[in-house]
């Protein structure tokens, strides 16, 4: 997706963004070139946006005053082209979202310094030296840690005790394998058969997914993060209340669109912090000195409507612990 379509976009949500650049650009003006793989009619792009460029703007960085952005959006299969030619704009630095992306990137560019958000073990995914030391042109902010998965089997099983059986769905993504692991080990501890893991590798397999978890009673699914997933919610959400499958989802907007439970960071708020890290670079900070940051606030995030269809009794000590829930 090109500018145009995306500032299009970011209006549709009510936001007045510029259409056109001003007659006269400060030679000075710094260029943030912006990649994400969100489909052009998901609302969560527009709202990351928007949290960006507010901290932005509290940072001093306006857009077409004293810097330029550059959106682009992008689906799976011209994610590297569409990097190349965000690239060729030659950016001060680049702003992206996802380990698919953050590759495209990377490939596109060893020089030009990057963010990045919500990528998950970007050690183990080899985009950075390390966390305290990331080296190279790349940091950014890693959102889920590998013992995230359990703490989904056992918000879970805290919603819906009956689950004796659990399916983890999701994309093959880089950095997911820690996560499965550690639902392994959580289930086994527990005493809970994992009966697929890591399924899902093509929309056009949900419907036959989805009747393969209904047969097993008692069956509950952990839905991990990535594109598919995302692209797809409302089908997944939908098909898990058709097979009356309790669910556990990664972030608050799988709650929002209908699904039962969510428990992860606060999406928008990531993109806040990505704009105090693009600041400090465009005044002149290496990324390759700059730690990646871990995700330290999470959010839980539960649908009472949602459970009541389902026929779950939310347990009053959840529902305390709960960030927000959704009447």
């Amino acid at each position: 997706m090109q500018r145009r379509e995306f500032i299009g976009l970011l209006g549709i949500a009510g936001f007045a963004w510029p259409l056109a650049a001003h007659a006269q650009q400060s030679r000075r003006a710094k260029r943030i070139g912006v990649l994400m793989s969100l489909p052009g009619t998901d609302i969560e792009a527009p709202l990351r946006v928007a949290a960006f460029l507010q901290r932005l703007q509290e940072l001093g960085w306006t857009d077409r005053r004293n810097v330029q952005i550059d959106y682009r959006l992008a689906e799976s299969d011209t994610l590297r082209s569409v990097a190349a030619a965000l690239v060729a704009q030659s950016p001060d630095i680049l702003l992206v979202n996802g380990s698919s992306v953050l590759e495209a990137a990377r490939d596109a560019t060893r020089t030009i310094p990057i963010v990045f958000v919500n990528v998950i073990d970007p050690v183990g995914q080899g985009f950075v030296m390390s966390l305290d030391h990331p080296g190279g042109n790349i940091t950014g902010l890693s959102n889920i840690e590998s013992d995230m998965g359990g703490k989904w089997l056992q918000l879970l099983k805290e919603i819906a005790p009956r689950v004796t059986d659990v399916a983890v769905i999701g994309a093959n993504l880089g950095g997911v394998a820690g996560i499965v692991a550690a639902i392994r080990a959580a289930a086994t501890f527990g005493r809970v058969k994992l009966i697929a893991a890591n399924a899902l590798v093509a929309a056009s397999e949900f419907e036959h997914v989805f009747n393969e978890f209904a047969r097993p009673p008692n069956t509950g699914l952990v839905v991990l993060p990535g594109p598919l997933t995302l692209a797809h919610r409302k089908q997944i959400i939908a098909l898990a209340a058709r097979s009356r499958l309790p669910a556990v989802y990664p972030y608050r907007y799988y709650v929002t669109d209908g699904g039962l439970m969510s428990y992860g960071v606060d999406t928008a708020d990531a993109y806040r912090r990505a704009a105090t890290y693009v600041d400090r670079i465009l005044k002149g900070e290496k990324s390759a000195d700059l730690p990646v940051q871990r995700a330290t606030k999470f959010e839980l995030v539960i649908n009472l409507q949602t459970a009541k269809t389902l026929g779950i009794q939310v347990p009053p000590t959840l529902i305390e612990q709960a960030d927000e829930v959704i009447e």
